[in-house]
């Protein structure tokens, strides 16, 4: 398991910035902008805040750390939510939003009476940059050319998609899975160790993992990706889907399985709700944002001339659009954990919403 070394946000994170040296520094705020804004976030964070580093990756001459941050409830009985971003190095956009949220969530922090409260009865963890070496190195995989959302233990039941779905060719060539024999990589280790740490015996738990990069909307993708059959919890899923629905019902996401869309091996989110839910009673529904971004390209071709263009809006007022799009989803998503007693299906009621969410997302496969 990978040590998570305590930090206090007011003094550790500054004597990490002062150990590198001035050119390093030039190479981060160059290539990495995200990791020095984080970490500047994190040093001027409240006290309510606690800051560890959960990992680090080395590329070339530097040593980037996985930063974890907690805020909330220390009670192992209260439920959690667990947000991460960065997961490929291209999709800058998914750390941004975390980091948008986060930068949010503590301004309020200081006057609002009833997010203090909120935080009393939730527990929140944030991995906002989960792969600093492929965002260092503006590339999808992580420094040794992995893809990381195909690199978990977990192999597709049917035909997955050509290469997309995974492949084990070259890590030259996006989706690289790894060798499946030198186990996963540094940084799903890291991440597997949070889960471990935060989500067993916790009786709910929600994971939101930031992405870009596929179709024309947001949209919203819960397991599995390595099968067609609904996952064992579906009946909540769908209990979640109606009550963001009737409080935002102007909302611009669609709901849908990832299976829905093609099937992968090593998907990171079937191997964590599988290996949580196996290990504890509770209810762990892992969710992915995936921002569409192909609606950015349509209205700025030329974007389609840069790599990061693809998976990035870079007109500074729709890169602003997005960032604040989403703060409400994820507030949302906070509430729902905080209040999973008021809405989370038993029972007949439990039935009825598998029952429905079948009917809704499966009925092609029956």
């Amino acid at each position: 398991m990978t040590e998570l070394r305590a930090l206090t946000p007011h003094s550790a994170i500054p004597e990490q910035q002062a150990g590198r040296d001035r050119n390093q520094k030039r190479l981060l705020r160059s290539f990495l902008p995200e990791l020095v804004q984080l970490e500047r976030q994190l040093a001027e964070a409240p006290e309510q805040v606690t800051t560890t580093v959960a990992g680090e990756v080395a590329v070339r001459d530097l040593h980037l750390p996985i930063y974890r941050v907690d805020l909330g409830s220390t009670r192992d009985d209260v439920p959690a939510v667990l947000i991460v971003g960065g997961v490929h190095g291209l999709e800058r956009i998914g750390s941004q939003v975390v980091m948008a949220w986060l930068d949010s969530f503590l301004a309020r922090l200081g006057w609002d009476d009833h997010l203090n409260a909120l935080l009393e009865k939730v527990r929140i963890t944030l991995l906002p940059i989960l792969n600093p070496g492929g965002m260092y190195l503006n590339q999808r995989g992580n420094p040794n050319g992995v893809d990381l959302m195909r690199n978990a233990p977990i192999t597709a039941q049917d035909q997955s998609a050509f290469l997309l779905g995974g492949q084990r060719l070259s890590p030259r060539m996006p989706w690289y899975t790894g060798d499946p024999e030198q186990g996963m990589e540094p940084e799903n280790l890291a991440l597997e160790a949070v889960i471990q740490d935060l989500l067993p015996g916790r009786p709910f738990s929600v994971a939101l993992d930031c992405h870009s990069g596929f179709g024309w909307q947001d949209q919203i993708w819960f397991p599995y990706a390595y099968r067609r059959r609904p996952m064992r919890r579906i009946g909540s899923v769908m209990a979640l889907k109606l009550i963001w629905e009737q409080a935002y019902p102007n909302h611009h996401y669609r709901f849908e399985p990832q299976s829905a869309h093609y099937l992968t091996h090593g998907d990171l989110w079937d191997y964590f709700y599988k290996q949580v839910n196996r290990s504890s009673d509770g209810v762990f529904l892992p969710l992915t944002l995936e921002m569409g971004s192909w609606k950015w390209v349509r209205k700025r071709p030329r974007q389609l001339l840069r790599l990061d263009g693809l998976f990035n809006p870079l007109v500074p007022h729709r890169h602003q659009r997005v960032l604040r799009s989403h703060l409400s989803w994820i507030d949302f998503l906070v509430n729902a954990a905080s209040s999973y007693r008021n809405w989370l299906p038993e029972g007949d009621e439990e039935s009825m919403l598998r029952e429905a969410a079948i009917m809704h997302w499966y009925r092609d496969n029956r």
